[in-house]
């Protein structure tokens, strides 16, 4: 049986304070950012700001925010609503984000006819500035995306689409339009993309090089690309395709049109694929398309074996995304590159004789999907079966990833936290929560945690994620268990909130610090098969060679 969950900010009477603005739009980037910056202040618990659908009043009604002010909210009104330490906290922080919303510190700045003139519509700045800017970033309610995207075409420019929920018909109509018209449209549900350097969307900072990345996945290429510069590389350009854009509707559109402008750039010397595993079709169409371009290749479709089907010596299939950047650097010398051990097994050998006897499984509390998806993957190979709410198999699938029995991969980037509260790399309120929760459960032998860094997400990552993680090993303690936590930071030293300063503040509330994804869920699976070892006593061996599911990379020929 789970344990019942601890005492929460919910659980408890704390101020809250709500507004209604009837008839204000602002796009989600804005409202994310918006609440960032509100809980950036250490007397502010939750700060929420959504439009007044009946969907977002349910989601503020079951987070216990839904004040008498926000009840007959109607579509077209933003709702804020902010719960913080204090009355006065809460009375400042809200008035705060009304004038941010106002627009007042930016009105300061820019006085005058060219601040009245804002435009306010693609037309208007189409009107405005026909030839100014080449790219629209859209990021609006998924009912509206599409139209908003259709108008950016028709005015000849590419598309960055951050929207998530754009049906499918939708995203064929604006991509085959897009192709005729010699135009890119990254998305729908596109996290990240950087072009010529320029991030769009969340990404991080990392210097330019001859790698050029296509990626069906937001936190795979933000880690590609950490590990790409970290491992001494550089980026030339990074294009996010959206996650439905490899299924057998939209046929890899997006992906099929970045390959071809990346073996068209003269500064990428190396093209890296990034994405869930493609229908059948869209695979192989990929693979012959990269083996076409005559440019040393790097495939990761996560979760599918592409080995056998590879359509050229020069394309390199991989399995994991520590994998994907290290051929990427490879291939880009001309040299063959055996992977690495990406864990310690020694460590994870001694945190697993640390644990109580009731301590059995293992629960990774992960901001990005393609993390989530790749744990269950490692683990898998090792012979571990992980339930969660985004499974490799729908037998897998959690019903409320909250309450879990046995071991667990849970993205809190998903639907059903992220409708009516920030991404989970802004707001880390859930996540804290979970954190307590799992601390608590006498089952849970270690926690898996990443930080992400970079542009978007939230300031200090490790300033709120470290008390969290010492206080559930405090707990954890007092009840005479001993609590492991993996955790891994998606980043690099260029980035505002610094990689080794959120190094530092994880190690020092007790974290043990992993060099990568593929890593801590590696040593995760480690200090998991040596339980369940344990535990049965007919199994002698104590290694887990396998629980990496790590090909050999071979890159042939001379390159350099």
């Amino acid at each position: 049986m789970p344990c019942p969950p601890p005492q929460t900010v919910r659980d408890i009477h704390v101020p809250i304070r709500a507004t209604r603005k009837p008839g204000i739009y602002k796009d989600s980037v804005t409202l994310m950012r918006i609440a960032q910056r509100a809980l950036a202040d250490p007397g502010v618990l939750r700060a929420t700001l959504l439009m007044g659908t009946d969907a977002n009043k349910a989601a503020l009604r079951a987070d216990g925010l839904l004040d008498a002010a926000l009840v007959d909210a109607r579509p077209s009104d933003l709702m804020v609503a902010i719960e913080a330490g204090s009355d006065d906290e809460a009375e400042a922080a809200l008035a705060a984000v009304e004038g941010w919303l106002a627009g007042r510190e930016a009105m300061k700045e820019a006085d005058g006819p060219a601040a009245a003139m804002r435009p306010r519509s693609l037309a208007m700045y189409a009107a405005h500035a026909p030839h100014a800017a080449t790219l629209a970033q859209i990021s609006v309610p998924g009912a509206y995306a599409g139209a908003e995207a259709l108008k950016a075409l028709r005015q000849g420019l590419h598309v960055f689409l951050f929207s998530d929920n754009v049906p499918l018909a939708e995203e064929q109509v604006l991509k085959r339009l897009a192709q005729r018209k010699g135009l890119l449209v990254m998305g729908p549900d596109c996290g990240t993309a950087m072009l010529r350097g320029v991030p769009l969307g969340f990404a991080n900072a990392v210097r330019r090089g001859a790698i050029g990345l296509v990626g069906a996945s937001g936190t795979g290429l933000q880690e590609v690309m950490c590990r790409i510069h970290e491992l001494g590389e550089g980026v030339s350009h990074a294009i996010g395709t959206g996650s439905h854009d490899v299924s057998a509707e939209i046929g890899g559109t997006t992906m099929r049109q970045g390959i071809d402008l990346l073996a068209a750039d003269q500064a990428t010397r190396v093209i890296a694929i990034v994405s869930k595993p493609p229908a059948p079709a869209v695979a192989n169409a990929v693979l012959a398309q990269l083996a076409r371009t005559g440019k040393p290749a790097v495939v990761l479709f996560l979760g599918a074996d592409t080995r056998r089907d590879a359509a050229s010596d020069a394309v390199v299939p991989v399995t994991t995304l520590e994998d994907a950047a290290r051929a990427a650097v490879g291939s880009l010398h001309g040299r063959s590159v055996t992977p690495t051990p990406t864990a310690n097994d020694g460590q994870a050998l001694a945190e697993a004789d640390r644990l109580a006897e009731s301590q059995r499984y293992v629960r990774a509390l992960y901001s990005g999907g393609t993390f989530c998806a790749e744990a269950q993957l490692v683990w898998r190979a090792g012979g571990i079966r992980a339930r969660s709410n985004a499974p490799l198999d729908r037998a897998d699938a959690l019903t409320d990833p909250l309450h879990v029995d046995g071991h667990a991969a849970i993205d809190f980037g998903s639907d059903e936290f992220t409708v009516g509260r920030p991404h989970p790399m802004i707001d880390l309120a859930t996540r804290v929560d979970a954190i307590a929760r799992q601390a608590r459960d006498p089952a849970v032998a270690a926690i898996v945690l990443d930080v992400v860094l970079g542009y978007g997400s939230h300031r200090d990552p490790a300033g709120t994620l470290g008390p969290a993680i010492a206080d559930a090993r405090a707990t954890a303690a007092r009840e005479g268990r001993h609590l492991p936590v993996f955790a891994f930071v998606c980043g690099t030293e260029d980035d505002s909130q610094r990689l080794s300063v959120q190094q530092a503040k994880l190690r020092n509330a007790g974290a043990i610090m992993c060099a990568s994804s593929t890593a801590a869920a590696r040593l995760a699976g480690i200090l998991a098969k040596a339980v369940a070892e344990r535990m049965n006593p007919l199994s002698t061996s104590r290694a887990l060679d396998s629980v990496s599911p790590r090909a050999e990379i071979g890159v042939r020929g001379d390159r350099q």
